[in-house]
């Protein structure tokens, strides 16, 4: 099994697909690795690929009017971007920039067009999936814009949560932790607005910090109570 049919496999519009298909995909595209702080598309860029993360971390981010980074989403291995520009033909709507050294898969347009064409099940999978960050989208502008500060940061940390957290036992663990400034710009405040409610949350013992790591403790509470 080559580590691109291994990669491929936990991709969420390609996981129903028989190992069989999944290797004729594997064989159409190409795999590229970029280094740290490496800008992998920029906005306004035309779209002439689709990416699946191998390895490593992203942040799909854009700059707003007054200069400053809006991260819309930290994307890890088996998650995919760039398929908006392949559907509609239009320009990148948002940056990515490697969070980490980053090995991606990447299929060309006319490729992936043809993959939706001969296998259905990738459209209707990758509908399922575009919903989904649909209403994941929605879920986060409302929380953002109606939120206090205290509420903004509670709904960064449930995106990371459900996107790379590990949950045991009511317990959910975010491995690495995205830096404060990161999270500042996720959440639209300031890296000292999230160290300063960081810490409340954990004198409250609703999480744990340890280093880059942060554990929720009562997942489902700390949901009830910031959603």
């Amino acid at each position: 099994m080559t580590s691109s049919l291994e990669s491929l496999m936990y991709v969420p519009i390609f996981s129903d697909l028989p190992e069989e298909t999944i290797q004729k995909i594997s064989s159409v595209g190409m795999k590229k690795k970029y280094e740290k702080d490496s800008v992998i598309l920029m906005e306004e860029d035309s779209g002439s690929a689709m990416f699946v993360i191998a390895s490593g971390k992203v942040k799909v981010a854009r700059i707003s009017n007054d200069g400053r980074e809006v991260i819309l989403s930290i994307l890890g291995e088996s998650d995919f971007f760039g398929e908006m520009a392949i559907l509609d033909g239009l320009s990148r709507s948002a940056s990515v920039i490697a969070m980490e050294d980053s090995e991606l898969f990447i299929i060309q347009r006319d490729e992936f067009l043809n993959l939706l064409k001969l296998y259905p099940e990738i459209s209707i999978n990758l509908l399922q999936e575009l919903t989904q960050r649909l209403r994941s989208a929605d879920m986060k502008i409302k929380a953002l814009s109606l939120k206090d500060a205290e509420g903004k940061v509670a709904t960064v940390i449930l995106q990371l949560a459900e996107d790379m957290g590990k949950i045991r036992q009511g317990v959910v663990e975010i491995d690495k932790l995205p830096l404060q400034q990161d999270l500042a710009n996720m959440a639209g405040t300031s890296r000292e607005t999230i160290s300063r409610t960081l810490h409340s949350f954990a004198k409250k013992g609703l999480v744990e910090l340890e280093g880059s790591k942060l554990r929720i403790l009562n997942f489902d509470k700390f949901r009830e109570t910031y959603i």
